[in-house]
This record gives structure tokens, C-alpha cells and sequence, in this order.
């Protein structure tokens, strides 16, 4: 069987995301994906990464494809959420992609439009809601439950039975403790280590073993 998608966005995030699907379609002669387009606003970033599907035009522009499904491939949190909501308001449907190398629990529970990258490992029993991103070699631990349009970086460890809630940004190298909380819309600095929990609208780095907090505007 074979599914057309459209990739939103044409940057890196995007490049990384047309690889996924031709290591899914490697794995999975089955259950092919063709991707049929980028959509864009930057038009230089698609020549940058010289794709082999055409650029479709810009966003606000393009005209929903009824025949594709429409996988997120932009990293930013400031647009993500805005540019999926605006989609959908116009009728896309949202997928997302779970690449072959990722270990998942058979009793984890990932929503449709969640995007795992490569070697990523979801444990026992963990929840995880819409259009989030884990990203390259992330571990998170069983029992946790994660919320909505979370991006989690590259090699991040979130231990067992952490609760994460909306629109977080959790750095390279971070981890948590057991049992942590973390609110919504945080920014956790890279290589943090979250031993207490946090709330909502923080940025949290540590300098000099110092534990400071921003609250954001």
C-alpha cells in the first residue's frame, strides 16, 4: 500500500524528516510512503537541501491536498503549533512517523501524529499526545506521560513515571530524575538535570551548580 505525504517545511528538520521516510519505506516494503512536496515560506532553504520532490509554495498559500497526509517538519516551537492549527482549520490531515530503529513498548500509547527518530526507546506504559517530536537516541522512561507539541532533543533521558505537560523544549543531553513534573510552555537548557520539578512558562538553565529560573513574558 502506498500513502502520499507533504512535508510542511524545507529546512533541516525537514531533510531529517525526508530520511525517516526512506528508511520507513526500507523497512517496510509493505506500507510505502511518497513524498509529493515541500511547503515552505523560505524557498532558499529547499534549494539549500536540494530535495527531489518539488517545492509546493508557501504555507499560507497552498491549497489542502485531500489525497496526502501532512507530517510537521519544522523544529520551532514559536510556529509548529500555529502554522498544524492553521492546516487543520483548512482540512489536513496530520500523520506522524516512527522510524524503524526506534524500540517502543508494546503497552506504550503514542498518538497518530507523533514523529520518533532514529534509536529512540519509549518504555513500558508510557503515554505520549499529539504532534510532539523525539528526537535521535531519546530514552523516556516507563509510565511517563507526555502532552501536546513538545519538541524533545537529541540523546534526551527522561526517567520513569515523569509527567511533561504542552509546548516544552527540552534541550540536548537534558534528563529528569524519577518522578518529575514539568509544566508547559519551558524551555529546559541543555545538559540540565531536572531534580526538581518545574512549572509553566520557565527557562531553565544552571550556572556555576546554581539553579536560575526565568520566567518568561
Amino acid at each position: 500500500m502506498k500513502s502520499n505525504v507533504i512535508i510542511v517545511g524545507a529546512g533541516g528538520h525537514a531533510a531529517e524528516i525526508r530520511d525517516y521516510v526512506n528508511h520507513f519505506n526500507q523497512a517496510n516494503k509493505d506500507s510505502q510512503l511518497t513524498v509529493i512536496g515541500f511547503l515552505d515560506d523560505d524557498q532558499q532553504s529547499y534549494h539549500h537541501y536540494g530535495f527531489n520532490e518539488p517545492y509546493l509554495g508557501s504555507i499560507d498559500d497552498h491549497i489542502i491536498n485531500p489525497s496526502a497526509a501532512y507530517i510537521m517538519g519544522i523544529a520551532n516551537l514559536s510556529y509548529r503549533k500555529k502554522l498544524i492549527l492553521k492546516l487543520q482549520s483548512k482540512g489536513a490531515n496530520f500523520r506522524g512517523l516512527i522510524h524503524p530503529t526506534a524500540i517502543i513498548s508494546p503497552s506504550s500509547e503514542i498518538d497518530k501524529t507523533t514523529v520518533i527518530s532514529h534509536n529512540a526507546s519509549v518504555g513500558a506504559k508510557v503515554k505520549i499526545g499529539a504532534f510532539n517530536m523525539l528526537n535521535s537516541r531519546c530514552t523516556i522512561g516507563h509510565d511517563t506521560q507526555i502532552g501536546e507539541f513538545n519538541f524533545i532533543s537529541p540523546q534526551v533521558a527522561i526517567a520513569g513515571n515523569t509527567s511533561i505537560g504542552n509546548e516544552n523544549l527540552i534541550g540536548t543531553n537534558a534528563c529528569t530524575i524519577p518522578g518529575m513534573k514539568i509544566g508547559d510552555n519551558n524551555k529546559i537548557a541543555a545538559g540540565m538535570t531536572i531534580y526538581k520539578s518545574v512549572g509553566d512558562n520557565e527557562t531553565v538553565i544552571y550556572k556555576h551548580k546554581e539553579r536560575v529560573i526565568f520566567k518568561n513574558e
